[in-house]
């Protein structure tokens, strides 16, 4: 094992890997938004919207997230949207993510007792206000371990992003590889990168998990 094309590859290779954290963190949030939107739509929006949005989640989630990619970046030019590869591959992770992160937030909403739901429409709270008050909060609490399991899942579909050209962690693996034949070394530090970056998220998964239960225990 010749570790020292570490020290000529390195700096491309965390280069890489800065661009597989921005990637993964934006298509992490802005998934997490959209899906937290749709979760919200199917609950409270008219019937239509509802079989729009169950329509929706079923195509995403019944299709690889390759495909979809291939999709976006290929054929969205013929309908006049032109992208670049990070934009796309950015694009292409907040749908992939979004439906799972709607069916996460809904069953995290069907997980708060309907008793408090219903008591604070009995002292005339407000439907927003209770979103806010007891909802989200509450609702968060139970879809959090499910929640930063999916954002795990989304760290390593980032790999496939290469396969449009983005720059991230695997397309310099492969330019590494292709380069100097040195596929186990380079194939080991892609799985030490993806392995500390997992542990970091479970990690602060497990922080804010108790952050929030602190708060909510806490809150007059």
């Amino acid at each position: 094992m010749d570790l020292d094309i570490f020290v000529q590859y390195g700096p491309m290779l965390l280069r890489g890997f800065a661009l597989t954290i921005l990637c993964w963190l934006l298509g992490t949030i802005l998934g997490m938004a959209l899906g937290l939107v749709i979760a919200l739509a199917q609950r409270y929006g008219p019937k239509a919207l509802r079989w729009l949005i169950q329509a929706y989640i079923e195509v995403i989630r019944g299709t690889p997230f390759l495909v979809q990619l291939f999709v976006l970046y290929y054929g969205g030019p013929m309908i006049g949207l032109r992208l670049d590869a990070l934009p796309a591959g950015i694009l292409g992770l907040t749908i992939y993510g979004s439906p799972y992160f709607a069916e996460i937030f809904r069953s995290g909403f069907r997980a708060v007792p309907k008793g408090q739901i219903e008591a604070a429409r009995a002292i005339g709270m407000a439907e927003h206000t209770i979103v806010r008050r007891i909802l989200l909060p509450l609702g968060l609490v139970s879809a959090l371990p499910a929640l930063v399991n999916f954002s795990i899942i989304l760290t390593k579909e980032t790999v496939i992003l290469s396969i449009i050209t983005v720059p991230e962690l695997m397309y310099q693996v492969q330019r590494l590889s292709t380069e100097t034949f040195r596929y186990l070394e380079a194939n080991l530090v892609l799985a030490l990168f993806f392995w500390g970056l997992v542990e970091v998220i479970s990690r602060l998964g497990l922080r804010i998990e108790a952050g929030i239960t602190r708060h909510l225990i806490e809150r007059p």
